[in-house]
């Protein structure tokens, strides 16, 4: 029924175009219907007998000659048309079919007059992916007929796939003779297979659909190829548990003007050579026209002729859902309006070579058309002969009745104006599941941003392990492939799917450790300033006399500087800090260790001086040559520090090293060769003062300073040399917490090694702190 619909269809076409004056006027159009009776060898005889003009007379028109063939409307099938065009085309004869979809045919060298008003496979397979992009199923089953549509829809469909990005789970071929062995080992397949959702190319599902039935196979979201998306025969009751919900496409609907009455006011004629129409008013009415006898003994009845067409309800006068008989309307239409522009050509305007144009009574060529129909469907073909790629997007919905209508949801439009290739209306959709959910169906499930996709091995790419990123890399995208670095000052949030700036750390003031260090600092310099207050009110006793006052004085006021220049390493760095930060360190301790050196002479100088033999020693430590002496030490090292600060001063500087998630901000030392030479100073005069002190440790008690100056510098040594490993071993804000912890304790040590004695005799036992009790032991001891 549907296939003499589409014959008709045709008929109406022409008959449409010969009565409107405004397309090819003065010309009429004729026409012959053959019918392939869906054999490959009845189309190819049909092709050559329309083209080979073996027919003298054609029409009861005044017409005589060969019949000027301009062009064929046909055939439905791919393999039909495979076969006929590969002949036409050697004569550039035009064949116009409105139902072969195999992408084959879009190959111009081999098929170069083919041309089709229904989108080609490749089309249709892009739409089918477009769908199951939208829903995110990268993981389907495929089968596929065992002919040319099947195999090459398959092979494109596989291709797109890999495109996309999606995997096909299982690839089936149907078989072509529905051996129940093959339907049953398919359906094993798609049984055991973990894809909810199976693609399905073919005209021809009923047995697989059986057979899945028979076996309870439910749970499959089906996606239908034009081909039987819209199909009647699988749309009834028992297979709706199946197939109920199933989404596919369908080439365009379309809607022509007239057709109804033009269909049920069709009559059958005497002509013998129309047989068709009586044969399918035979098969509509169930009477026959002639040899009735036996058939009126059997209760049959003859036809009259007169029956009423729009009395009857079939998918002869269904033009609802027009889609194949609109593109036969199309390819007829087509083939006027080629016709139509060449006899508008006017001589040396012509496409041809020399801009000739075509002979109207010997066509040859074929000619580019671009038109729009009633339905307000734009109409051409690229340079393949392919028609433009719109389909609409059905659905599978329950009846009251149980059985299944097909709805439109949707439409796939690849020259969508809005850059929206595919529309669906969601809230329209029917999913045939509880949920009443699209299902999910892909092999691994999608990895969250903050990892990325890791294939499993012997597994296609669509099976994949979420792996998460490692330090400083973050993935923002699902399924990410690859990780990526985060830049240099920032580092990836917790959930690693993007970057926040670093965090800067520096030792600073409200930090717990820096309030303890800033806290130290003061309670030494406090206490410095304390002992130079005690020894200022005592400056005359003999005790602060006997042990060199202005060098104690001045040991003070270095350890002070020593205690404050901690207040330097703490806080933000900034140029001027990270300059002054070593310099006034390295001065400072300079400063004290040489004063501490000058005592250390000082002592030994006075005890010699005590003996005939060194009388004289004494002369050459002087107060002037004391305070000489310190400068000129001191001087060393502020040299050493102008040629550092001048050459390659200390900057603030970002670390990223230390630790990845942070910005460790801190001072760069500049040179090396600078700050060691600094340090290697302050080293060089710690030991020659220990050594000196060491030496002098048993002079008389009276006069020995000894004993406290070399334990102060014990204790200076050590700290400094448990300070390297210690330091370079440190990470971040913790190394400038070690140094600062170095120098407080060295100068906690010298200031307590050194004056708490002292300040022990001064404070608390005065007696002690007069000339008689200093020369009594001094005579004791002798």
């Amino acid at each position: 029924m549907a296939s003499f619909q589409q014959a008709l269809t045709m008929v109406f076409a022409i008959n449409e175009i010969n009565n409107n004056n405004n397309l090819l006027p003065n010309i009429t159009l004729g026409y012959q219907i053959y019918d392939n009776c869906l054999r490959l060898g009845v189309a190819f005889r049909a092709a050559i007998s329309l083209t080979s003009g073996t027919e003298e007379s054609f029409s009861d028109l005044n017409c005589t000659g060969p019949p000027p063939v301009i062009g064929i409307v046909g055939d439905p099938g791919s393999s039909q048309s495979i076969a006929i065009s590969s002949v036409l085309g050697l004569f550039r004869v035009p064949m116009v079919s409105y139902y072969a979809t195999c992408s084959c045919l879009s190959d111009r060298k081999k098929y170069p007059s083919f041309f089709r008003t229904i989108p080609s496979d490749a089309f249709q397979v892009r739409a089918m992916v477009q769908i199951l992009r939208h829903f995110g199923w990268t993981w389907v089953g495929l089968l596929y007929s065992n002919d040319d549509y099947g195999v090459y829809a398959a092979q494109s469909f596989q291709q797109e796939m890999q495109l996309f990005g999606g995997c096909v789970a299982f690839s089936e071929i149907l078989p072509y003779d529905n051996n129940h062995r093959d339907i049953h080992r398919i359906v094993g397949v798609i049984q055991t297979s973990t894809a909810k959702v199976v693609v399905a190319f073919s005209t021809d599902l009923s047995s697989l659909m059986d057979e899945l039935l028979s076996q309870n196979v439910t749970g499959r979201q089906w996606i239908a190829s034009e081909a039987w998306t819209t199909t009647p025969v699988l749309q009834t009751p028992q297979y709706f548990p199946l197939l109920g919900g199933t989404l596919g496409i369908a080439i365009r609907r379309g809607q022509i003007q007239g057709l109804h009455d033009f269909l049920i006011h069709l009559r059958p004629d005497n002509n013998p050579k129309n047989s068709t129409i009586k044969i399918f008013w035979e098969k509509m009415f169930g009477c026959k026209f002639e040899a009735v006898d036996k058939q009126q003994e059997q209760g049959g009845t003859k036809c009259s002729g007169q029956e009423d067409l729009s009395s009857t309800e079939t998918a002869y006068t269904d033009v609802s859902e027009l889609r194949a008989s609109y593109n036969v309307y199309k390819a007829v239409y087509a083939l006027a309006h080629a016709l139509h522009d060449l006899m508008q050509c006017e001589e040396g305007s012509g496409p041809l070579i020399g801009n000739r144009y075509a002979d109207i009574t010997n066509l040859k060529p074929w000619q580019k058309v671009n038109f729009t129909t009633g339905f307000g469907d734009h109409v051409s073909f690229d340079e393949n002969g392919d028609a433009l790629a719109i389909y609409d997007v059905m659905n599978w919905h329950p009846r009251s009745d149980g059985s299944i209508v097909v709805r439109t949801v949707g439409v796939v439009d690849e020259a969508a104006t809005s850059g929206k290739v595919l529309t669906l209306d969601e809230d329209a959709l029917y999913w045939n599941f509880e949920t009443k959910k699209p299902p999910q169906s892909v092999c691994s499930e999608s990895c969250p941003p903050g990892t990325r996709r890791a294939r499993r091995k012997g597994f296609p790419v669509c099976c994949f392990d979420c792996l998460p990123c490692g330090d400083g890399e973050i993935s923002n995208t699902t399924n990410s492939p690859e990780c990526v670095m985060c830049p240099d000052e920032f580092w990836p949030s917790p959930e690693n799917d993007h970057c926040v700036p670093k965090e800067v750390e520096f030792l600073s003031y409200e930090d717990p450790l820096g309030i303890s260090l800033t806290t130290a600092s003061l309670l030494g310099t406090s206490f410095c300033a304390l002992v130079m207050v005690i020894f200022a009110h005592h400056r005359n006793t003999p005790v602060v006399r006997a042990n060199n006052s202005e060098l104690s004085f001045l040991l003070l006021l270095s350890l002070k500087l020593c205690f404050l220049c901690v207040l330097l390493f703490i806080g933000r760095p900034q140029l001027w800090t990270c300059q002054l930060r070593h310099a006034v360190f390295g001065i400072s301790f300079v400063l004290c260790i040489s004063s501490i050196l000058v005592k250390t002479m000082v002592v030994i100088a006075v005890f010699k001086s005590s003996r005939p033999e060194g009388k004289s020693a004494i002369k050459w430590f002087g107060s002037a040559k004391q305070r000489g002496t310190v400068l000129a030490l001191t001087s060393t090292q502020v040299a050493i520090c102008t040629i550092w600060l001048s050459t390659a001063s200390p900057t603030p500087h970002k670390n990223n090293q230390y630790i990845h998630s942070k910005i460790v901000y801190e001072c760069a030392i500049g040179s090396v060769a600078g700050f060691s030479l600094l340090l290697g100073y302050i080293g060089l005069l710690a030991a020659v003062s220990f050594l000196l002190a060491f030496m002098a440790r048993n002079l008389p008690d009276n006069f020995n300073e000894a004993k406290f100056i070399t334990f102060s510098m014990l204790i200076f040594c050590a700290v400094w040399i448990t300070f390297v490993p210690a330091y370079v071993s440190s990470p971040g804000k913790y190394a400038v917490a070690v140094e600062i912890f170095a120098i407080l304790a060295s100068s906690f040590g010298l200031l307590v090694a050194i004056f708490a004695p002292k300040c022990y005799v001064i404070i608390l036992h005065p007696e002690r702190n007069t000339k008689k009790a200093i020369m009594g032991r001094s005579t004791q001891n002798k």
